[in-house]
């Protein structure tokens, strides 16, 4: 299992979160098809896509959901129990080196980014790091429905959120990392809901763990810069 981010075909400008955006007809797609924990048995569809240019990453996730609500505001307010979508990336394709960035966001668009430790440091006992407001700032992000989703809403509806991250801010938390062609990271991503009336846990890459855990960089698989 692996994925390749292709090289945006023009500047990456403003997100749009238009799910007709010529941008992104040249990204391949991957889907979150793994819902491998007991839950509500609601499985949304997911499909994320991923590009890159000189000066940012670009990811964008469209899904076809129900029982979605949002109710997170501020920059690192917990999101995942809204209705969220999240990627965690590690800036290395070396499985050892697997500190990383955990990309939250709810159909608002309100995002809760940390650093994480590597597995060896965070068994040293090393804690996340928050990234600060100032830092989160520097993301561009769109969505397709209002900030605050609540009441939440109980009919069949799709939904998107696009986001492109400089690579300053991954170098302000993981040194020079900007990837060149060729280059080979590591990454999931993710689906959920906890708080929603109907919560599920799904991934795109398979995670063995007895109960819902997405912090599980054992489970990264390689993404390959194009």
């Amino acid at each position: 299992m692996e994925y390749t981010i292709q090289r945006a075909s023009a500047a990456l400008g403003k997100p749009t979160a238009d799910v007709d955006q010529k941008l992104w007809s040249g990204a391949d797609e991957i889907e979150v098809t793994h819902f491998t924990w007991k839950d509500s048995g609601h499985r949304p569809r997911v499909r994320a896509r991923v590009l890159w240019d000189d000066d940012w990453l670009a990811v964008r996730f469209e899904v076809d959901d129900r029982y979605v609500r949002a109710v997170a505001e501020k920059f690192n307010d917990s999101v995942c129990s809204d209705s969220c979508v999240e990627f965690f990336v590690a800036p290395s394709g070396d499985p050892t080196q697997d500190a990383y960035f955990n990309f939250e966001v709810n159909c608002g668009g309100t995002i809760l980014l940390h650093c994480m430790p590597s597995t060896s440091n965070r068994e040293a006992g090393h804690q996340g790091q928050s990234v600060s407001d100032a830092d989160g700032a520097t993301i561009r992000i769109a969505q397709t429905l209002p900030k605050i989703v609540e009441p939440e809403l109980t009919e069949p509806t799709s939904w998107a959120v696009e986001y492109h991250v400089p690579w300053s801010l991954f170098g302000s938390y993981f040194g020079d990392v900007t990837p060149t062609a060729g280059t080979t990271w590591r990454a999931n991503f993710y689906k959920c809901g906890d708080k929603t009336s109907h919560p599920h846990w799904g991934s795109w890459s398979p995670v063995d763990t007895p109960r819902p855990s997405f912090h599980q960089p054992a489970y990264f698989q390689p993404i390959h810069f194009a």
